[in-house]
Parts: C-alpha cells; sequence; structure tokens
C-alpha cells in the first residue's frame, strides 16, 4: 500500500504545473535593456500598498541629472561634488556679450565629476572614478553630469557634461581607455551640456560630439579610436543616437539641432537627411521609430512625424505639430502604441495624439501637476505589460493605463522629494530604471530603491 501511495503521488507531481523563476532583468542603459521604455519583467504589483513600496536602500550621492544603469549587481549613475558658489558672480564665458537670459549665459563653475557604483543588494557603495571638470554651461544647469552610463560585458561607458568620454572596469572603476572630447575633436559642448546618451551597437561606440564633420563619431569601444565621423552641425542636440531598419538597411538615427539624418553604422555615410530646427538646439527628445514612421517632439510645441521611403534611402516629412497638432514635449521621450502617441507636453500637459495625422485625443495635467500648467513640469513614460508606470519631476510614481479613449489613473505613490529648483519649482529630471522588480530614482542627495515586486 504504501508503494502505491509513492507511485500516486510521483503521477500526481508529474501532472502538477511547476512555476518557473520570475525573469529578472538589468535596466543597463538608457531606457532599459531594449533602449525602447519597456520594462519587461514579470510579477509586478498592480497598486502601491497605503504606506508605499519597501524601501530596500538608500544611499548618498551628489547633485546630477545621471539616471542610474543597472547590471550584474551594480548601479552605476554619475554625479558632481563642488563648493557652493554664487552664479552671479562666476565668470561669464559667451564668446560675445552676456545675454540678458541667464538661461542661455555660459558660466565657469569650478568642481569635480563622479561616477559612483553601488552594491545592487544592499547600496553600499563599492568605488567611485572622479576627476576635475570645470563646467562652462548655462550657468542654472550646472548641478552635475546628464548622460545615463551604459554597462556591458563588465564595463562601463560614460559620457560628462564636458565631453569627458570613458571606459572603466565595473569591478574597481579603473580607467580602461578616455578621451576629451573638447581638446580631441576641437569642439564646444553644447550649451547646457553633453546630454546624448552613449549607444553601443557591436563593436562600436557611438557618440554626439559636434562641430564641422564630426557632430557624430563611431569609436572602437575596445579602446576609443575612431572608425568614422559624419554629419556638420551649429547644434548638436541632445537627443541620443537610435537604431532601426528601413527597406532592409540598419541605419543610425541622428537628430542634431538642424535635421534628422539617416546613417549607415558601418561607415557614417549618409542615406537621406530631413531639416527639423529645434529651438535653441533643443533636440532632446529620443527619436521613436514604429515600421517606416519616425516621431520627434521638442521645445517650442514642434513636433514632426517623418517617413522614410521603402527603399530606406530617403525621407519626408508627413506632418509638423503646432499648439493644435502633435505634442510638443520637451524633456521626455514619447511612447508609440498601436497608431498613437503619449507622451507629457509644454507645462505638464500629458497627451495622446494619433500617430498618423498628430490630432490631438485627449489632454489632463493629473500625472504632472493635478489640475494646472506649471513651467516645464514633466513626467517619464515606461510600459510593463498592458499598463504603464509614471515617473513625474515631483517624486512620484504612478500606475496608469493609456488608451486613446483617456487617461487612466490605477494608483500613486510618493517616492523622492523633488530638490532642483527651476523655474520657481523644485524638480527631480533624472529618468529612474526598473530591473530586479524594483525602481532606482535619485534626486541630487540620494539614490533610492524601492522593491515594486508583487505581494
Amino acid at each position: 500500500m504504501r508503494e502505491c501511495n509513492g507511485w500516486l503521488l510521483l503521477a500526481l507531481l508529474a501532472l502538477t504545473p511547476v512555476a518557473s523563476p520570475l525573469f529578472a532583468d538589468d535596466w543597463p542603459q538608457w531606457l532599459g535593456p531594449q533602449r525602447d521604455g519597456v520594462w519587461r519583467e514579470e510579477g509586478i504589483l498592480d497598486t502601491f500598498p497605503d504606506e508605499g513600496p519597501k524601501l530596500r536602500w538608500k544611499a548618498e550621492i551628489g547633485p546630477g541629472y545621471s539616471g542610474p544603469a543597472v547590471a550584474g549587481g551594480r548601479v552605476v549613475l554619475m554625479d558632481r561634488v563642488a563648493e557652493p558658489i554664487d552664479l552671479k558672480t562666476a565668470e561669464v564665458i559667451n564668446q560675445d556679450d552676456a545675454p540678458a537670459n541667464p538661461n542661455i549665459e555660459r558660466r565657469r563653475i569650478p568642481g569635480r565629476e563622479r561616477v559612483v557604483c553601488f552594491n545592487e543588494a544592499d547600496g553600499k557603495r563599492l568605488w567611485t572614478h572622479d576627476y576635475e571638470c570645470d563646467y562652462t554651461s548655462a550657468g542654472p544647469y550646472t548641478i552635475g553630469p546628464r548622460t545615463t552610463p551604459v554597462i556591458e560585458n563588465g564595463r562601463i561607458y560614460i559620457l560628462g557634461a564636458e565631453g569627458h568620454l570613458a571606459c572603466l572596469r565595473a569591478r574597481n572603476g579603473r580607467t580602461i581607455w578616455s578621451r576629451e572630447l573638447k581638446q580631441d575633436f576641437g569642439v564646444d559642448p553644447p550649451l547646457w551640456g553633453y546630454a546624448s546618451h552613449l549607444l553601443i551597437d557591436a563593436k562600436k561606440l557611438i557618440v554626439m560630439v559636434g562641430g564641422a564633420t564630426t557632430t557624430t563619431v563611431a569609436l572602437q569601444k575596445r579602446n576609443g579610436l575612431e572608425l568614422w565621423w559624419a554629419l556638420s552641425s551649429s547644434e548638436t542636440g541632445y537627443a541620443p543616437p537610435v537604431l532601426a531598419t528601413f527597406g532592409g538597411k540598419r541605419q543610425l538615427l541622428i537628430w542634431h539641432g538642424e535635421a534628422l539624418n539617416g546613417l549607415d553604422p558601418e561607415s557614417g555615410r549618409l542615406y537621406w537627411s530631413v531639416p527639423v530646427k529645434a529651438q535653441y538646439g533643443m533636440a532632446i527628445a529620443t527619436p521613436r521609430v514604429v515600421g517606416h514612421d519616425i516621431y520627434l517632439m521638442c521645445f517650442n510645441r514642434q513636433s514632426q512625424l517623418i517617413r522614410v521611403g521603402p527603399t530606406g534611402e530617403d525621407a519626408a516629412m508627413v506632418w509638423s505639430g503646432d499648439t493644435r497638432r502633435g505634442i510638443g514635449g520637451v524633456l521626455n521621450t514619447p511612447f508609440l502604441l498601436d497608431g498613437h502617441v503619449y507622451a507629457c507636453g509644454p507645462d505638464g500637459r500629458y497627451a495622446c495624439a494619433r500617430l498618423s495625422d498628430g490630432k490631438v485625443l485627449w489632454t489632463t495635467f493629473q500625472p504632472a501637476t493635478g489640475e494646472r500648467p506649471a513651467t516645464w513640469a514633466n513626467v517619464f513614460t515606461v510600459r510593463q505589460g498592458n499598463r504603464f508606470f509614471l515617473a513625474n519631476d515631483q517624486g512620484d510614481l504612478i500606475i496608469a493605463g493609456l488608451t486613446p479613449g483617456g487617461y487612466e489613473e490605477r494608483s500613486r505613490t510618493h517616492l523622492i522629494d523633488p530638490t532642483h529648483e527651476v523655474a520657481g519649482r523644485k524638480v527631480v529630471w533624472s529618468h529612474p530604471a526598473f530591473a530586479n522588480r524594483s525602481i532606482y530614482l535619485r534626486n541630487d542627495a540620494e539614490l533610492r530603491c524601492y522593491s515594486l515586486a508583487a505581494p
């Protein structure tokens, strides 16, 4: 009888579904593993507890806009340490007469940039890599580095606000190679500092450098030596390079302050170029691609739909937006889904627009400010499953449904306090990372990690 029961138990076990381990993902670069703003982990909570999600750890950091990258048990970001300074007394270094607008007035601000690495499990600082770095960009925004590091195969690639480019060992932060973009290419940094996130393509590192013939440069990622350089522009812009395929041709999309360009990523050869002039060179938002369509948005209420031809060797403007058409967001990345665009537009007005013609279907201030406009208000959008996680500049995280029919807020929690003052408001302008069923986000004093795992 015992033998019979044993066989019966084995048979029942064989017929019982076995739960496989939940997939844990990294967030090793800007917008995640596939650089598309999609969080693909499962086992994520549906609503936040009343007391908020569990704080796994927090760590002290300096100021900056650099988002965290998470991979291989490491969390890496960039920050800045500097003595407090009165911007009004800092050296003005504009080549011509200083402009009346302080937002576009270059000043020299002494200090040091850092790359800081933490243990993912407990937030313990593992190492720091720092270097002297006087800032020469617009004074009110000289708080720290802008770009998210890239972690790949035990190496970390970083770009500082003044053009310090380096490859470091993830294990200990030691330098493998480094470049100084200003000195090596004879260029000035953009007005608001280097902010275009680095892109790795196979053995290449794609960098937005700027200047005549070197607006975009491809380096060997193993040693930092040049492979090719391409394009000329007076405004480098701040938009990250994007890889896409059109007509069977892999292309590198480069949006500098004057045009959107399609390049051969192997040689830098230009396939096509469409003029898209961004005011003040503020080409910031990552171009988003679906099929042969490319959506762009920028200051001041500008948006465009560019369509690449069937062969991939030509492109043209389909429509150009304005105050009533399209979504002219500035600091966030639009999300394209099922023929529609979702993004935070001017003054915090979150919106949905039809991709084919730019018709705006709905708008709401609810994710950003609640009910009224606010200067430079911003919301980052990340998709997870059939819902979205929205991180606003007040340190709130929102779970929402976004459809052409409207905005549905499902849950909201406050995770971190804003610290950077812009236009009379304190804000958080650093994109969070989502990995290990957790969120990693920062302000100018702390890096925090909260568990978002389902109970």
